[in-house]
């Protein structure tokens, strides 16, 4: 006999529905806050939307506690604020009394359906993938369908593909999607699958030059093609982000596979060649980098929207912001281009303040170390690989796009996840977080313990020959 499942995790799902209600409860606040400041009244509707928000994430904790039973709890109830405080600082800035080329559309009932669409693909996922290591059998299918969806945009007219300089969707009519999103955990399939296989291989030692251990010549191919595909993306999409993003999550699963620092240094080396070449080459890239080292440059100034104008704004806002904010809804984070989407921490910073700031990263922060030991505590190779790459494109992502808000590295156009709206974003954010959650399913299922020790009558029958 074994110690049933309900019995061993019945405390972790009970805090995890704790905690999903709290968030649902600092959503709800928030979003009379803004009502209350914009309007001097509770927003109508607010119980029947608290309601409906608080259902949609009971579904996804139904959908743990049946299918990922010894899963982390606290993975959905951080990712469920950050949805959450997403679509109470889009629904504020929709609210917003703003004219001219900065006025903003209805963005957050279509942010509240793709969250539907989320939750939907979560359980989906939760669902039909019951062992992780299956997916390992789709390695190369996976690396097809990541190729195939990053080529597209690329294949398009400039029309159907292409926003602010970056060939990174598929627009047609009312419709947008970006298929890098999904082509992201594609990838990170692939890489993990692959490096399983190889990283006896890669792992081996070449030459010793100035105390560092060089792999082989003959083991460059995967860092070499991986190099070359991000490079691909920069020079016929203009995307600097998603290059950045899938080469960096390339070098950490290959380090965590190998142990080797050497192929982050080299990696590193390798991307800043190619950076410096597409600063040189494309002159979108080379825009961002004119942004970035000069946001007060009066004739970059004066370009209008885009370029160091809107980085420009979002600094003031930040500034604006201080330490505890203007208050939801009583700052004018409107007036910052693109601010619901790569510029959303800016109108977060300049109502919420530092403080606000710090408490979304920590919850950033909260997802990625969980990640992590998830990634640490799983016992087959193929799971570690993929939770830490799935944990670090993550922080990468977040790194990103919160470092070109503060001027910390040039813009990217990145999203930041499950906060910025962004139909493709999101979705893509709900399929790694569970992911993520059905390897921590794996990790932190105890091993089937006999209820009673065995006794006399357990022993094994010994045959003993006549004398």
């Amino acid at each position: 006999m074994t110690t049933p499942a309900a019995a061993r995790t019945g405390s972790g799902r009970w805090t995890e529905f704790s905690l999903v209600v709290f968030a649902v409860a600092i959503t709800v606040v928030a979003y009379t806050n803004v009502g209350l400041a914009q309007n001097h009244r509770v927003p109508s509707g607010t119980l029947g939307y608290g309601l409906g928000l608080g259902a949609l994430f009971v579904v996804a904790h139904l959908a743990i506690r049946r299918f990922a039973p010894d899963a982390d709890p606290v993975f959905l109830p951080a990712a469920a604020l950050l949805n959450g405080l997403g679509l109470v600082v889009i629904r504020r800035l929709d609210n917003a009394n703003t004219t001219g080329p900065n006025a903003q559309h209805a963005a957050a009932p279509l942010q509240l359906e793709w969250t539907v669409i989320g939750i939907a693909l979560f359980v989906a996922v939760l669902v039909i993938v019951r062992d992780h290591r299956r997916l390992q059998n789709y390695t190369y299918t996976a690396m097809a369908v990541a190729l195939v969806l990053l080529a597209i945009p690329a294949l398009l007219p400039a029309s159907h593909s292409e926003v602010n300089g970056a060939r990174i969707w598929v627009r047609f009519g009312g419709f947008s999607f970006q298929p890098g999103e999904i082509a992201k955990i594609a990838l990170i399939v692939f890489f993990a699958g692959y490096l399983v296989r190889t990283r006896e291989l890669l792992a081996l030692a070449g030459r010793r030059i100035l105390g560092i251990d060089f792999p082989r010549a003959r083991d460059f191919g995967p860092i070499l093609l991986a190099w070359l595909v991000s490079l691909l993306i920069l020079f016929r999409e203009h995307d600097l982000g998603s290059s950045l993003l899938y080469f960096g999550i390339f070098l950490v699963v290959l380090y965590v596979a190998t142990q080797r620092a050497s192929w982050l240094l080299i990696g590193l080396v390798m991307f800043i060649v190619g950076a410096i070449i597409a600063g040189a080459t494309i002159s979108h890239v080379h825009d961002r980098y004119e942004a970035w080292l000069h946001p007060f440059n009066h004739d970059i100034y004066s370009r209008a929207v885009g370029g160091s104008y809107q980085l420009a704004q979002a600094l003031f806002g930040l500034a604006t912001g201080g330490i505890f904010g203007t208050g939801l809804g009583q700052g004018r984070p409107d007036i910052v281009p693109f601010a619901n989407t790569d510029f959303i921490m800016s109108s977060v910073g300049e109502e919420l303040g530092l403080a606000g700031v710090m408490a979304v990263l920590t919850l950033y922060l909260i997802i990625v170390g969980r990640g992590l030991r998830t990634a640490i505590g799983t016992k087959d190779a193929f799971g570690k690989l993929l939770a830490a790459g799935l944990a670090f494109g993550l922080a990468l992502q977040v790194f990103v796009q919160v470092g070109g808000v503060t001027r910390l590295i040039p813009l990217t156009g990145l999203t930041l996840p499950f906060l910025s709206y962004g139909g493709s974003s999101l979705v893509s954010n709900w399929i790694a977080l569970a992911l993520l959650v059905r390897v921590s399913d794996a990790a932190r299922r105890p091993e089937m313990i006999p209820d009673r020790p065995p006794g006399p009558d357990d022993a094994a029958t010994m045959v003993v020959p006549r004398g």
